[in-house]
């Protein structure tokens, strides 16, 4: 989750070769969602797919869901080195309350 959560993070920045980030879209970019709450925030678009077992393994669909999956604070960071030290600490307090369960 680290790593993609990373990958995603250069791909929406533009650090990646644009094959990559072709198929990441935000909410806000959708005309028919504009005036959602969630177009205000940095979410992403997940695409759907029709196998569950194959379709939702791919790097469009697992990578939009990991990253909606983050807090506002993390995925609206300003740097790459902000970003990864923000999802440690959310990515760590997660797995430590999944230790205490």
């Amino acid at each position: 989750m680290y790593k993609l959560a990373i990958l995603v993070f250069r791909c929406l920045y533009g650090v990646v070769p644009p094959y990559f980030a072709n198929d990441l879209l935000h909410v806000s970019n959708l005309d028919v969602r504009r005036r959602l709450r969630s177009a205000s925030t940095c979410a992403l678009v997940v695409t759907t797919t029709r196998l569950f077992t194959v379709g939702d393994r791919a790097f469009p669909v697992d990578a939009t869901r990991t990253w909606n999956s983050l807090p506002d604070s993390v995925t609206s960071s300003p740097s790459l080195p902000t970003f990864k030290r923000r999802l440690k600490t959310v990515l760590f307090a997660t797995t430590e309350l999944l230790r205490r369960i």
